[in-house]
């Protein structure tokens, strides 16, 4: 088989992204990616405070700061009094775990899906209070979320004391049963911290119908805000319980017009907050790409996503890994076999991802599967994408294989 080493062109909505054009930009789930506008607002705030920082910074911001965070709160129709900007969700699953209290033999349940970073936080957590860990076995490819929460269930125990689940998990890109798995924790007497990483922008949210104490979630991947940017919600009755990492001046001002939530997250020391307050110009900038606004994007996303999974399937002759009803914009293909094995840790590049990008001009990872076949394909989709990119990476994975 050969192939044209210059990769498919984006959609015709590539333009307002400065991505590469001669690569097929495949893995916007990792990082997102912002467009030129919404990096041109980013810069009118930052230009503002550097014009005067003390008008920004001591007079300017608590208003700023409401803007954006009703805008955004109203996004994910949460109250604007339960959210708190945090830098990304990595810090935002940090802050709870690490401002609960857990005694020795004290469990805290995820699964084996869960995202490393903030499994080596849960870890962490429980070295410290002598905890244990709980990982509930969730296989893949996996036939129905009702396996997935029967799974977790299975493992709730007289000592759990807290969940943490993703959303929408990062290894595999499925979505999560997360309201079912909430509710079952909840009749439990368990409280459920909500990994949201990729859902702002990807899925329709409406954070307090999921019932989780605790959820946190990215603006930089599917909403195409500034990196730097997420979301911290915290349900009125656990807010007191629940301190910044860094404490700062909000632990003892006298305001009364604020609560002690909104004084602590709000200021944790001197940062850029241009990240934050752009968040809302991207929130408008990427609803005003179609007629439908968000909701229409949302669906185009997905549809690509399972179109693309579908052809890549086909192509290579493999099964689909879940159900439809479990993707969003995010999917993964089995690979199979072992041919192109597998790093120790996820930040590990496979040979066959590298050969893709060095040779082909597509970037998309190949990831090490927890249980199952020995490496996934992880595509996502974005308005900038179209499906010949798609079918050019199945082409290039072909090319490779017949070596």
């Amino acid at each position: 088989m050969e192939l044209r080493i210059r990769p498919p062109g984006g959609s015709e909505y590539a333009e307002y992204w400065g991505l590469d054009p001669s690569v097929a930009f495949l893995n916007h789930g990792s990082f997102g990616a912002c467009p030129i506008d919404v990096l041109a607002a980013e810069t009118r705030y930052r230009d503002r405070m550097e014009k005067q920082p003390l008008q920004f910074l001591i007079r300017d911001i608590e208003e700023l700061y409401d803007v954006a965070r009703t805008e955004l709160a109203a996004f994910v129709d949460a109250d604007p009094l339960d959210v708190v900007f945090v830098p990304n969700a990595t810090t935002g699953v940090n802050t709870v775990l690490r401002s609960l209290h857990f005694e020795p033999g004290d469990e805290l349940l995820t699964t084996t899906h869960e995202y490393n970073a903030c499994r080596n936080a849960l870890d962490f957590v429980a070295e410290r209070s002598g905890a244990v860990v709980v990982a509930a076995d969730i296989p893949f490819p996996v036939e129905s979320p009702a396996d997935i929460t029967a799974a977790v269930l299975e493992r709730v125990g007289p000592r759990t004391r807290l969940g943490l689940f993703d959303h929408i998990t990062s290894l595999t890109g499925m979505v999560m049963p997360i309201a079912d798995i909430v509710r079952g924790l909840s009749e439990r007497g368990v409280d459920v911290m909500v990994d949201g990483a990729h859902a702002p922008g990807m899925l329709e949210l409406d954070i307090p119908s999921i019932g989780a104490a605790y959820y946190t979630g990215n603006y930089h991947k599917w909403l195409c805000a500034p990196k730097g940017a997420a979301l911290l919600y915290v349900r009125q009755d656990s807010q007191e319980k629940i301190r910044p990492l860094t404490i700062s001046h909000g632990a003892n001002m006298t305001h009364t017009d604020r609560s002690r939530f909104w004084l602590e997250f709000d200021w944790t020391g001197t940062r850029d907050f241009s990240p934050y307050l752009a968040v809302a110009d991207s929130i408008r900038f990427m609803g005003s790409l179609l007629p439908g606004g968000w909701d229409e994007l949302m669906k185009r996303n997905r549809s690509l996503a399972l179109e693309a999974r579908n052809r890549i399937c086909e192509q290579l002759g493999v099964e689909s890994a879940c159900p439809d009803s479990m993707i969003g914009a995010l999917a993964s293909i089995p690979l199979g076999g072992g041919r192109y094995g597998f790093s120790t840790t996820k930040l590990d590049f496979d040979p066959l991802e590298n050969a893709l990008r060095e040779e082909y001009g597509i970037e998309v990872p190949v990831l090490a599967c927890p249980d199952g076949p020995a490496s996934i394909l992880r595509i996502s989709a974005q308005i900038y994408n179209r499906i010949e990119q798609y079918e050019y990476l199945a082409d290039a994975v072909l090319d490779i294989r017949g070596r």
